[in-house]
C-alpha cells in the first residue's frame, strides 16, 4: 500500500490504467459523483511578474470547474487534450472555467502554452504530492498523474469524473461539457433562490 505522509494507507488498484500494453497501478480512490472534492494547492507561473504562485481550489469558489488531468505535455495525447479544451474554454457559459493539470514544472506548462496561444489556466501538481492520491490519479510506475476530467460544482461536489483507463486515448469531452452546463444551470437556479 502508498501511504502519504506515512498518516494513512490509500487504495492502489493494479491495472487501473494502461498504455497499451503496459500496466499502471492507479494510487487513490476514485472520487463518486455528489462527493465533496478534496482542496488542493498547485503552482502555476504568474507571466506578469515571472514568478511561481500558488493557488487553491477555494480560490474560485462558486464557480463550475472542469479539471482536465493530464501525464504531460511532452505527451502528444495530452497535448491534444489540453488543445481540445482551449477551443471548448472559449464557449463555455459565464460561471465555468477550465483548468489543466500535470506534473509538468510551471515553467514549462508557461513556455508551453505561449508557443501554443493557450489561455486557460495552467496549473502544476509538481509539490504536491497529495493531489494525485486524493484525486485518485495518481500512477505509481510512471510518477504522473492519470488522464482524468472532473466536473466540481459551485458547491464543490463532485459532478462528473472521466477516469481514463488507455493513457493514450483523449477523455469523453461531449460528457463533460454536458456535466458543466448541467452544473451551470444548478448554479444559476441556486442564485436565483437565495436572491
Amino acid at each position: 500500500m502508498f501511504t502519504l505522509n506515512k498518516s494513512r494507507e490509500l487504495e492502489e488498484r493494479p491495472a487501473g490504467a494502461r498504455s497499451q500494453q503496459e500496466h499502471l497501478t492507479v494510487v487513490g480512490s476514485m472520487l463518486q459523483s455528489a462527493m465533496p472534492v478534496p482542496d488542493f494547492t498547485l503552482d502555476y507561473l504568474d507571466l506578469l511578474d515571472m514568478s511561481v504562485h500558488r493557488t487553491s481550489l477555494s480560490d474560485s469558489a462558486g464557480m463550475v470547474r472542469l479539471l482536465s488531468v493530464i501525464n504531460s505535455l511532452e505527451k502528444y495525447t495530452c497535448q491534444q487534450q489540453t488543445l481540445q479544451w482551449e477551443r471548448y474554454s472559449q464557449q463555455l457559459p459565464p460561471g465555468a472555467c477550465v483548468f489543466t493539470v500535470s506534473m509538468d514544472l510551471p515553467y514549462a506548462q508557461a513556455l508551453w502554452q505561449s508557443k501554443h496561444e493557450v489561455i486557460h489556466q495552467m496549473l502544476s501538481a509538481w509539490r504536491c504530492n497529495s493531489f494525485g492520491p486524493a484525486y485518485g490519479i495518481w500512477l505509481k510506475e510512471w510518477h504522473l498523474l492519470q488522464r482524468s476530467v472532473f466536473v466540481i460544482d459551485h458547491r464543490d461536489c463532485v459532478a462528473y469524473a472521466d477516469y481514463v483507463v488507455e493513457q493514450t486515448q483523449e477523455p469523453d469531452y461531449e460528457m463533460a461539457l454536458a456535466a458543466v452546463n448541467r452544473c451551470v444551470r444548478a448554479q444559476r437556479m441556486a442564485y436565483v433562490k437565495d436572491e
